[in-house]
């Protein structure tokens, strides 16, 4: 069953006016706050959303539109009554939502992986489930966050106020209509908050939570807020398969320069399209073989190496990653690699005549294809965790560039493209051997 996802969107937000006047349309790292809600439970597989608006509603309406331009469905719920409670903002969807769906705010930013377990959990059609976080960082903030206590699988009690809890309230449930019910009653008592269906559920057992792995999420209520959720998302950049150049050196600087194109509307897919252009005016210089033209054709490789970077950060920070996106990037990446090789070889060659330099060439232009091939072959079978150890040195493309780049400033290309040589030929027959053993492929 394809669930909808209800998003509240109609308050003010007051404490965030300083920067924006309409809460849900503020800017987190080049995408509006109900953007990355959307796009973040898009990648849990949901494609229909329901948004209630009230306050500056139009302008959430004209920013969104129908929801064609994510590639999902939205239909909007208009609040007259936003200045009260949430409650009132969910119970406005009682009509739209005849059967289980999940529901969301629109300023909270999280990792999809939270909505994956959840979608993956076992639910009663009385019940719903409530994402909770037993461990709360250090950048939320606790004393502003709803307190929830639990007793064994299930919510015992909930409110801002609780002075005995076990944990915080995250915003992100998966609800069966009974929520409407219990809104019903909850309201009809004088509480107008998602905390009151929440604690007549609980009264009814009813209400279960689900713990947080370990996951981010937070609240975006204030500027304060903001700057943690951007630290946050930067901090999330750097991936397993990074190696020691990208760790030390690349991401670094990838990471301000993907700053400034957040700012712009360049997409991913250009960026990688750049990235092959400068990667390949490099290697042209290569082909001269004058050692001013190797300077400049090194720089531009190590500076095609730190924009190589950037495509994968704008699209995950604009949670805009596709496969076309990733295959793209790879493919021009091996153009790039054998237009370096080649150039290297060819311009040693036509200044010293020393044909030897085309064997070795021939060698390191093998080892890099290998090297990338298994690379990703080893990636893959790792984030599937099949039994695979993380080698703590990964000899990638990263360290290949870098020593092409020394190489190309030092005018040694023949010692290097050994290096290079050696080191890649030896990596793709580790990863080789180490799949032969740990995968048990037969002979």
């Amino acid at each position: 069953m394809e669930l909808k996802a209800l998003i509240l969107a109609a308050g003010e937000g007051k404490r965030i006016r300083v920067i924006g006047d309409s809460k849900p349309l503020v800017t987190l790292l080049g995408l509006r706050l109900i953007e990355r809600a959307i796009l973040t439970a898009k990648k849990s597989g949901i494609k229909e959303f329901c948004i209630v608006v009230g306050y500056n509603g139009d302008k959430i309406r004209d920013h969104l539109l129908d929801g064609k331009k994510y590639g999902i469905k939205i239909e909007y719920i208009q609040n007259d009554e936003w200045t009260r409670g949430n409650g009132i903002s969910v119970l406005k969807a009682k009509n739209l939502m005849k059967e289980r769906f999940v529901l969301l705010m629109a300023d909270h930013n999280y990792d999809h992986k939270i909505l994956d377990r959840l979608l993956e959990t076992k639910i009663g059609n009385d019940e719903c489930i409530l994402c909770v976080d037993l461990h709360p960082k250090s950048y939320l903030n606790v004393e502003d966050a709803t307190k929830v206590l639990t007793v064994d699988h299930r919510i015992q009690t909930i409110g801002k106020d609780l002075t005995n809890y076990n944990c915080i309230d995250t915003g992100i449930f998966i609800c069966n209509p009974v929520f409407f019910d219990a809104l019903e009653k909850s309201i009809a008592n004088g509480d107008e908050g998602l905390s009151g269906a929440v604690k007549v559920l609980a009264q009814q057992n009813k209400m279960r939570y689900l713990p947080l792995e370990d996951n981010f999420w937070i609240d975006v209520d204030d500027e304060t807020d903001r700057k943690n959720a951007e630290r946050l998302l930067y901090s999330k950049l750097g991936k397993d398969t990074d190696g020691p150049v990208s760790k030390i050196l690349n991401r670094p600087l990838s990471i301000r320069i993907s700053k400034l194109l957040l700012k712009t509307s360049i997409t991913p897919n250009q960026i990688s399209v750049l990235s092959f252009i400068i990667g390949m005016v490099g290697a042209s210089l290569f082909f001269l073989g004058e050692y001013f033209y190797l300077i400049l054709g090194g720089i531009l490789v190590y500076i095609h190496s730190v924009v190589d970077g950037c495509d994968g950060e704008v699209a995950r920070f604009k949670l805009r990653q596709t496969k076309y996106g990733g295959w793209l990037d790879s493919v021009l990446d091996r153009y790039v690699d054998a237009a370096i090789i080649l150039g290297l070889t060819y311009g040693y060659w036509s200044i010293n005549n020393d044909s030897m330099i085309w064997i070795i060439g021939f060698v390191a232009l093998i080892g890099c294809f290998l090297n990338s091939y298994t690379g990703d072959k080893y990636d893959s079978i790792f984030r599937n965790g099949n039994g695979m150890k993380k080698s703590k040195f990964r000899m990638g493309r990263d360290v290949r560039l870098l020593l092409i780049t020394i190489g190309a400033l030092t005018n040694l290309i023949p010692i290097f493209l050994i290096i290079v040589a050696v080191l890649a030929n030896f990596e793709a027959l580790r990863r080789l051997i180490g799949f032969r053993n740990k995968l048990e492929i037969p002979s």
